[in-house]
């Protein structure tokens, strides 16, 4: 009944010579379906986008890394032609496994980047990532003894790095110290493991010098499934630039 009363009051007011987009109750019901499905289209939209957002932000991505993606990968010869393919193709049949993955090389030589690009990839496609250094790993637990961190305990930072869909470890092998530190990345590996969850891991030393100072368990578990190893054996790209 109001739509009609609607109808009629608009008829006598539009000009004759413009074409109204509609001329019964049916066309304006159609006319308010469309346009609530449009709206509602552009607010799930935008709530998407600000997920995103608040994802890229508790992601532990630095700066300088957040636009690092497969494309802007400085390509010079076969070894980074290869670490490309093998990240790209580890980031789109990211949902088909659980395979972690273990980027080893010296300074400066992409390891980061192409890190950053797969989870810059992972976090549009709505995955919850999360990279942190091991001294940082270190130090925010070591915030919860003593209440100096009230609100986060040793066991709810843990709890949360074992869901995270994909969590990176930087700087293996700078921090590791003492029997706690293994125990505590041996810890965070063995539930993420358990959860069918994904582990990368970053380090400027060899193979063989990571298993000595991780030892077998940790490594071992980083071996499961398909996962990928890369060895970045090439030139500093800091010192060309």
């Amino acid at each position: 009944m109001k739509n009609q009363q609607f109808l009629k009051k608009l008829k006598k007011i539009i000009p004759d010579h413009i074409i109204p987009k509609f001329t019964n109750q049916k066309d304006l019901l159609h006319w308010h379906h469309k346009q609530g499905k449009l709206l509602s289209q552009k607010i799930i939209k935008q709530n998407k986008t600000l997920e995103i957002h608040d994802t890229f932000k508790k992601s532990g991505i630095r700066k300088l890394y957040m636009e690092c993606s497969f494309n802007n990968y400085i390509i010079e010869h076969e070894g980074h032609k290869k670490v490309v393919h093998l990240a790209k193709k580890y980031a789109k049949n990211f949902n088909n496994n659980m395979s972690s993955f273990v980027f080893l090389g010296k300074p400066g030589t992409g390891k980061n980047h192409l890190a950053a690009a797969i989870s810059n990839y992972l976090i549009l496609r709505g995955k919850k990532v999360f990279m942190i250094t091991i001294s940082d790993l270190m130090s925010t637990i070591k915030s919860t003894f003593n209440n100096i961190n009230k609100k986060l305990t040793e066991e709810k930072f843990i709890k949360y790095l074992s869901k995270i869909d994909l969590l990176i470890f930087d700087e293996i092998g700078i921090q590791i110290e003492s029997k706690y530190e293994k125990m505590i990345i041996n810890q965070i590996i063995e539930h993420r493991s358990a959860s069918k969850k994904p582990t990368g891991m970053l380090s400027n030393l060899n193979g063989f010098t990571i298993t000595k100072i991780l030892g077998e368990n940790i490594i071992d578990r980083m071996k499961l499934g398909n996962s990928l190893w890369l060895n970045f054996n090439w030139t500093s790209y800091r010192r060309k630039k």
